[in-house]
């Protein structure tokens, strides 16, 4: 029998990515994929270092599987961003790991579960990529069948002060336009109807080469990629995630241009303080901010924005607070994540003083959650009567009746789906409003 392998994946849309690459790795090296953890010979975790106590939620994990073995230990083993930045604490942390993998040895991962599998030795890889490494991901490998992510970027070298993913991913390094724009017209012919270009900073995309963009005009690279992709006959387009410093206004024209680029952009602010930004060391400003939404808000198509907040980083007085709310109600955003500060160790923040008390960081968390609600409900009830298309992506987890998937401007809507199979695009609808999504009736599959 082979051995089986099961791996679970934590965090963001590269992490998923990480996880299909690994599959593929495993299967070619005659390993058995598992869909559960309580019957694999080896269990991995692919992790994420963004959300706090990351490295504890692992641990946790790690023992509610040992208490369903019954005795029979798997190997236990670590990949992702909370292994790279981990380390060998790991092993010191946990007698059960075996096994540690960095964000770049994915390709690696085979052989090293090999070396682990003798449980002579703990097995750790936090080197880089070798040259001869490629994603080479086929449209059988994805985690959905019908949305596929395509990495165009990987790592950051824009070193905010609180993030730590210049740390556990690495500098930027960009794929050749060719190698994804094949890759979009493999998914394509396979059948996908959409598709995300993912990366920490998809905007800063940056290829050593322009090969694949010779025929695509564009103020940027990225600008040009889209426009190339764009060509492919993809569907939906999608990308995430934008920096507001490389943002130009050429990415909205393209969108413009090209209806199957989705009417959609996640365009991470954190703070509507300058004193703030500059502390965060985000390289703009607040009406620099501004300046890249009014040309988003000024395209021919109506196209939603989202973005990421930050409350209570160190040293953010009430008056910087009040920027904030500004901002986002100037803003008037289709979606907003809010995350209280925490920190990070080993990023620049972790060294600043943290006054920011947790009562008064919830407090203002309440505070900007429900002046978002009260916006998100008034551009949420605009669509009500609505028709729009929705890619059926699953059945809804709140009623087996019901289907589930997004528009083009990225919005849950959840239909009933007797008229429809999973994979069409429907047309919906919408006939009411709840807190984060839409929901209709399907008039049929556009």
């Amino acid at each position: 029998m082979s051995t089986s392998v099961y791996v679970e994946t934590f965090g963001c849309q590269m992490n998923v990515a990480d996880s299909e690459r690994a599959a593929v790795r495993l299967r070619a090296a005659g390993y058995e994929l598992s869909d559960r953890p309580n019957n694999a010979d080896v269990v991995i975790f692919n992790t994420c270092s963004v959300r706090e106590r990351a490295a504890h939620k692992v641990f946790t994990r790690i023992g509610e599987v040992r208490r369903t073995r019954l005795g029979v230990e798997p190997v236990f083993g670590v990949m992702g961003c909370v292994a790279q930045l981990e380390g060998e604490t790991l092993f010191d942390n946990s007698p059960l790991v075996n096994l540690v993998v960095g964000t770049r040895a994915t390709d690696r991962l085979p052989a090293l579960i090999d070396r682990a599998l003798d449980r002579k030795q703990r097995v750790i890889d936090l080197g880089e990529r070798d040259e001869t490494d490629a994603w080479d991901v086929p449209a059988t490998a994805r985690t959905s069948p019908y949305v596929a992510f395509v990495p165009i970027i990987e790592g950051c070298n824009k070193f905010c002060t609180y993030c730590i993913v210049p740390f556990s991913r690495g500098r930027e390094k960009s794929r050749s336009a060719a190698e994804i724009i094949d890759e979009v017209k493999q998914l394509r012919d396979y059948g996908y109807r959409e598709i995300h270009l993912i990366g920490q900073n998809v905007n800063s995309y940056r290829p050593k080469t322009e090969a694949g963009l010779e025929q695509f005009k564009g103020a940027t690279l990225f600008a040009r990629l889209l426009r190339a992709v764009a060509a492919t006959g993809m569907e939906r387009i999608k990308f995430t995630t934008s920096f507001p410093r490389d943002f130009h206004p050429d990415i909205v024209a393209a969108i413009d241009e090209n209806e199957n680029l989705c009417n959609w952009v996640h365009l991470p602010v954190q703070s509507g303080s300058d004193r703030v930004l500059r502390a965060m060391r985000r390289g703009h400003t607040a009406a620099d901010y501004l300046r890249r939404i009014e040309s988003i808000k000024n395209a021919r198509r109506q196209i939603a924005i989202t973005s990421d907040i930050i409350v209570g980083f160190p040293g953010e007085t009430e008056q910087d607070f009040r920027d904030t709310m500004t901002l986002v109600s100037n803003v008037r955003y289709d979606g907003l994540y809010i995350f209280k500060y925490s920190e990070r160790p080993g990023t620049p923040a972790a060294k600043l003083n943290d006054d920011v008390t947790r009562t008064e960081k919830t407090a203002r968390f309440l505070e900007l959650e429900e002046l978002q609600k009260r916006q998100q409900r008034t551009i949420y009830e605009s669509y009500v009567g609505r028709e729009i298309n929705v890619l059926a992506e699953s059945v809804s987890a709140k009623s087996e009746s019901d289907l589930t998937g997004h528009t083009t401007c990225h919005k849950v809507v959840n239909f009933p789906g007797r008229s429809v199979k999973l994979g069409e695009v429907a047309a919906v609808r919408v006939t009411d409003v709840k807190q984060n999504s839409l929901y209709g009736e399907a008039l049929a599959a556009a």
